[in-house]
């Protein structure tokens, strides 16, 4: 049985506008805004990149195989929030897994590997830096969707600059 968060039955909003509502209320001051709209992309290119590279057994895939399924299931979340923020997701996918394919043959897999990590780490310093300077903490330390809710905060406000509903 699923627990039901009585806050969120109050809470008369679609569900997408409650959790980017929700996640706008721990990041407010402009310097952790900045923050995120540069690390969130960097952390989320740097997971699939790390997925680019793991192994995948001959005959069954190529590179790549466990980084697109993990956008996948990611899209679904996406697009049962709001088929617009799920397209645009898509977009943001499609061309990070373009990037990621290009480091892979320019670097080979133990080189993409390592750059991953590195932009991995420096961006997560960078949120909790943000976070710092902020005074609150991570939105995902109170629920781990909001790991998926940060991409589509940006997301989101880049559609709302192009008047595009979501």
């Amino acid at each position: 049985m699923n627990a039901v968060d009585p806050a969120a039955v109050l809470d008369r909003r679609r569900e997408v506008d409650r959790l980017l509502g929700n996640y706008s209320e721990d990041h407010r001051h402009p310097i952790n805004i900045t923050v995120h709209h540069v690390c969130v992309p960097l952390i989320v290119w740097s997971l699939i990149a790390v997925l680019w590279v793991v192994p995948v057994a001959p005959g069954v895939g190529k590179p790549g195989l466990w980084a697109a399924l993990a956008m996948v299931g990611a899209l679904g979340f996406y697009f049962r929030l709001s088929r617009p923020l799920g397209f645009a997701a898509f977009v943001m996918f499609g061309l990070m897994a373009l990037a990621t394919g290009w480091l892979h043959r320019l670097l080979g897999p133990a080189g993409l590997l390592w750059t991953a990590v590195i932009v991995f780490v420096a961006a997560w310093i960078g949120q909790f830096v943000g976070h710092r300077i902020e005074g609150k903490r991570p939105s995902f330390l109170t629920d781990l969707v909001y790991l998926l809710v940060g991409p589509i905060w940006i997301v989101a406000k880049l559609l709302r600059k192009l008047r595009i509903a979501y």
